[in-house]
Parts: C-alpha cells; structure tokens; sequence
C-alpha cells in the first residue's frame, strides 16, 4: 500500500486520517496541536517535523487545512510539501479553498513531476467519523484513477468533476447551499417559536414535505436542541461563502442570496459565535435566545 502524509488533524482531518490507519495505511502525520498529533501517532501513525519532511516519508499526501493562504504556506513555502516530494508522487488537497490557488498548486507541483487533485469533502464530523463522505474532485484522471482506493475509505459519494479546479468550485457550490439552506431552516424555526409552535413537530412535518433537506434534518435538530458545539465552525462557513462570491465575480454570476447569508454570518462572528457551530447563525435572532 502506498505510503500517506497527512498534514491538518482538525475536527474533520483527525478521523479521516484515523480512518485510513484502520485500513492498514503507513501514515506520517502533522498538524500544529501537538495532542491531535499525539493521538493519531498513538493509534499507530509517526509524526514529523514540517510539511517536507511528511513529502519525504510518504508516496501520497494529503493535506486538510482551513484556507487558501495555510495550503499555499503549507505545500508551497520554505519547508513545504512542495521541497520534499518525491517525483512521482501525488499531493491531495482536501482543504476547500479557491480555485484559483488548486490551479497555482498544480502548475507547480507539474513541475516536479508530482500529480495533484482538489478533492474537497461535505459531510462535516460525522461524515468524516464514518467514512461517508462526499468527495468532489478535480484533477487529471490518471491521478483520479490511483486516488480513487484512498477516497474509497474516506467516502462513500465519489464523484470526479472534471479538470484542476473543479472540485473546489463544486465545493462552493456545496456551500452555497448549505448557507442559505440553513439560513431558511433558522428563519422558519424562529418564526414558529415566536408564533409559540412546537418546534419538534414543525421539524417532523416539514421532513415529511417538499421542505425536507439533511439540514433541516441534522441541523435543525441542533438548533432546536440549542446544541451548537461545533461540527464546522460559523468562521469556516464564512469563509468558504467569501470563496464563492470571489469566485461568482470572477465568473460575472450575481449571487445575492450568497452575500446576504455571508452579512449575517459576519453579525453572527461580531456577536463572537466565530468558534460555534455554523448553526449560530440562529441565534443573531433574538427569539432563538431561549432556543
């Protein structure tokens, strides 16, 4: 079996790398909290000192980090990935980042004979925990083709999308969805508060129409329960909505529904939910206080 580098063991990248530990893959790991990285290497994994040192170690690395400008430092920078590769090994971004940065990513990566896929993931925790994620990728197919095992224990939807790029703009596709999906879902649950509606059974009939969605399904419960421990943090979904409207501009695609969930999210940050669950976008309603 090839030999992984893992590189982010956040609240998604920990259990996708415990997952593939389970399989039987040899993994390097690294990440800036030292307790992620202790866990993963007490689960059978060794650590390593910097991004090039986990490229040197491994056939394929995978990165899974927050934004465009940590996977730029993390595979381009001093002591990137990119200075420790080998030729012939190939890089897997499962970050969501912008399209553009995949593409940078990649012309350089060609240049030391390295293949290289955007293959961003939906799901959130549970997802991740479970291998089911879903995994839009883009990138060149015979790079897709010798992935495809490895995404096989990371998730279950695994759809190639096309050229470099392309998996990242699916992703915020993804995300546009999901943000003013559950922007809807917040709005509906507070108006039923307020009209003194049980919420459970507004839930339950509405998963039963034409309004059913696993948002309404997962995170409205989490809204109704008032759990917003975070799944994927309100400051993530913030940014991968600035990804979309970078990228709607770049593409002249007017998104005002997009911008109007991005202005809420920012009163929701300003209001210091930035580390909650993206499910306190409910709370900048004063109705849900009590929810």
């Amino acid at each position: 079996m090839d030999r992984i580098g893992f590189i982010g063991l956040g609240i998604m990248g920990g259990p996708m790398a415990k997952n593939l530990l389970k399989v039987g893959y040899s993994l390097t790991v690294l990440d800036i909290n030292p307790q992620s990285v202790d866990e993963l290497v007490k689960a059978g994994a060794t650590s390593a000192e910097d991004p090039c040192d986990v490229a040197r170690e491994s056939d394929i690395v995978i990165t899974m980090l927050p934004d465009s400008p940590d996977v730029e430092k993390v595979v381009l920078g001093e002591e990137g990935v990119i200075q420790g590769i080998k030729e012939g090994a190939l890089f897997i971004d499962m970050s969501t980042i912008a399209p553009a940065m995949s593409i940078k990513i990649y012309e350089a990566l060609q240049d030391k004979n390295v293949q290289s896929l955007d293959a961003p993931v939906s799901g959130g925790y549970m997802g991740a925990e479970n291998g089911t994620l879903s995994i839009m990728i883009g990138g060149d197919r015979t790079a897709f083709d010798r992935a495809f095992p490895v995404f096989q224990t990371l998730g279950k939807n695994i759809v190639y999308m096309g050229e470099t790029g392309a998996g990242q703009v699916t992703k915020t596709c993804n995300q546009i969805i999901v943000g003013v999906t559950l922007q809807a879902v917040s709005e509906a649950l507070t108006l039923a508060k307020a009209a003194e509606v049980d919420l459970n059974k507004v839930r339950q009939a509405l998963l039963g129409g034409f309004a059913q969605s696993k948002v309404l399904d997962h995170q409205g419960e989490r809204i109704i329960e008032g759990n917003f421990e975070p799944g994927f943090k309100l400051k993530l979904h913030r940014k991968d909505l600035n990804i979309s409207l970078e990228t709607g501009k770049e593409q002249q695609v007017p998104l005002p529904c997009t911008a109007i969930v991005a202005q809420l999210m920012d009163a929701g940050m300003a209001q210091g939910f930035g580390e909650s669950d993206h499910t306190t976008i409910t709370k900048i309603f004063k109705s849900t206080d009590r929810a």
